[in-house]
């Protein structure tokens, strides 16, 4: 998952241990007691997070961890898409869009006994907007990018221009921040995780790491990596993050601002396989995972465990990199490949009930979603016929995939990568594989332009147009290295309009320039499962992916 939001963006055997223990203590109490001895809930995702910095990451398996220890300005309603108070209590812009006002709460404690007020909000947008060197690459600050543009010194021609002008602490518990031009990003953006608040002497700590990248491997930098150097203001704080047994832990923290957490620790376990998470949770090795296999969640239903789905907020597509493979320059290319997908049959064989084949980049629940787009049916002998027009009919290109994860958009990526290469094949079309690891190669590469074709979704942030097509179609990106002047300037035309109504019709006019153009190819979109314990009071669940797990509890 990448970007930002306006209804948007809020192990091991030691738990076997732990279940033993809990077990025990129970027998021995009286039959009326209504207290429970476990203290730890399990959860596993389907790749390894890359960074405990949630500023550094785009992807949702993070997120998932740092959204537990990490709050922003404004978060999501628990289990929805509408705009809440986070740590400001509220806020206002003025209505040019380019000021906008925030009333903090008070008495709020980052984890490492510092003080939360309007400072420690400018420390953190300064710190991203001085960011020097790697740090400026996409793979690093990419939601601090689409937000708030480039930097206080852009170190690449092609970053865009900073966007952000100012962050002023009017007082103790006031932070107004300012931008350049009004942008349909705010007041979504305030609430990414990527913008969440971290301790001030903890950025000062991390300003003695730094970061370095050889080829498209990005080496992040130490501090993100070790729980201890890390501090937001969240329900929970980091505790140790053990990588050889693929395992983040977090421990309630007990002086946070708002409801306590109800467990006092959290486990995140990485489980790659849908089939291995499903058969801890029988096992009773884990008390919920993510991503539950279509065939699995009717099965595990009617063995009791809670499978509740989310509504569909996502986009699953067939990205082309432009300047990695100048065939797809040619738009008779682009198009050939896109009639020469059966995205039907991946819906049906690969999604789960409520999938859909999707049309353009974005599902049809986001206001400015066209009827009037472009569209490209299942036509073999009109790929054929345009791969020749294109003089490309003995075409051969690369094709990445990812390993060791699951996405919410993407259930099995291996099984989709096989019908998309037998598809393309049956064309003539010569693929050369590409499998890499999720975090950090697979996702370090695609954004950095590293694969002619490849596969990624995104689950939108927050409930704005901009979010799923502005995120990646205002602007130069190497992750699809083309330009197109009419594509870029119908988004910002988007973005820059303060009026919603008719922001929604820019938008569905975009999506139209968009499909037209081609860019890639959007597959479908989907409603992903989530599967908990029988004994487990679960979260509310999020159609952002977004579920506070300081709601948890046993029953």
């Amino acid at each position: 998952m990448r970007i930002f939001k306006s209804g948007v963006i809020r192990a091991l055997t030691a738990t076997v241990a732990v279940g033993l223990i809990a077990t025990g203590c129970a027998s021995e109490r009286d039959d009326d007691s209504n207290a429970s001895a476990k203290d730890t809930f399990v959860f596993a995702g389907a790749g390894d997070p890359k960074s405990l910095d949630p500023a550094l990451a785009t992807d949702g398996e993070t997120f998932r961890v740092t959204r537990q220890a990490f709050e922003a300005l404004i978060e999501h309603e628990p289990g929805g898409s509408d705009l809440v108070g986070g740590l400001a209590e509220k806020w206002e812009s003025n209505p040019e869009g380019t000021v906008w006002t925030f009333n903090l709460r008070k008495n709020v404690k980052f984890h490492d006994g510092e003080a939360f007020n309007a400072e420690a909000v400018c420390a953190n947008y300064n710190f991203w907007f001085n960011w020097k060197g790697t740090y400026q690459s996409s793979a690093l600050s990419y939601y601090w990018q689409a937000i708030m543009g480039g930097f206080a010194k852009n170190q690449d021609k092609e970053t865009a221009k900073a966007n952000f002008k100012s962050c002023t602490a009017k007082d103790e518990n006031t932070a107004v921040i300012e931008v350049n031009e009004a942008t349909a990003n705010l007041p979504g953006g305030f609430s990414l995780q990527a913008l969440a608040i971290h301790s001030p002497k903890a950025l000062e700590r991390y300003k003695k790491d730094d970061v370095s990248a050889k080829g498209d491997a990005i080496t992040y930098p130490k501090y993100s990596q070790e729980a201890g150097a890390l501090a937001g203001t969240g329900p929970y704080k980091y505790a140790k993050w053990n990588k050889g047994n693929k395992e983040v832990t977090l421990e309630r923290f007990d002086d946070y601002w708002g409801e306590k957490a109800k467990v006092k620790n959290l486990v995140f376990r990485t489980i790659s396989t849908e089939e291995g998470r499903r058969q801890a949770l029988q096992a009773g090795d884990i008390d919920g995972y993510d991503l539950v296999a279509p065939a699995d969640a009717k099965t595990l239903a009617k063995e009791g465990y809670q499978v509740p789905s989310r509504d569909v907020f996502n986009i699953f597509y067939l990205g082309f990199t432009q300047d990695h493979h100048k065939a797809l320059e040619k738009k008779e290319v682009r198009q050939a490949l896109a009639h020469a997908i059966d995205r039907d049959n991946i819906v049906k064989t690969q999604l789960p009930a409520g999938g859909v084949k999707a049309t353009q980049f974005m599902p049809d629940t986001v206001a400015g979603y066209s009827d009037k787009v472009t569209t490209y049916d299942y036509d073999t002998n009109k790929a054929k016929d345009l791969l020749k027009e294109a003089g490309e009919e003995k075409l051969k290109i690369d094709f990445c995939y990812p390993t060791e994860v699951t996405r919410p958009y993407m259930p099995a990526p291996q099984d989709i990568f096989e019908l998309l290469k037998a598809d393309l094949e049956k064309v003539g079309i010569t693929v050369t594989p590409k499998a890499m690891k999720w975090n950090p190669d697979y996702s370090d590469t695609t954004q950095n332009g590293g694969c002619s074709l490849y596969l990624l979704g995104w689950t939108g942030d927050f409930n704005d147009g901009y979010n799923f097509i502005g995120t990646w179609f205002a602007g130069y990106d190497k992750q699809w290295g083309f330009k197109d002047k009419k594509v870029f300037d119908a988004l910002k035309a988007a973005s820059a309009e303060p009026d919603a109504a008719k922001r929604v019709d820019l938008y569905k006019a975009a999506n139209e320039i968009v499909m037209d153009y081609l860019p890639g190819v959007p597959i479908s979109s989907s409603p992903p499962a989530i599967a908990f314990a029988k004994n487990v009071n679960p979260p509310k669940v999020s159609p952002l992916t977004q579920e506070n797990f300081a709601e948890v509890s046993f029953k």
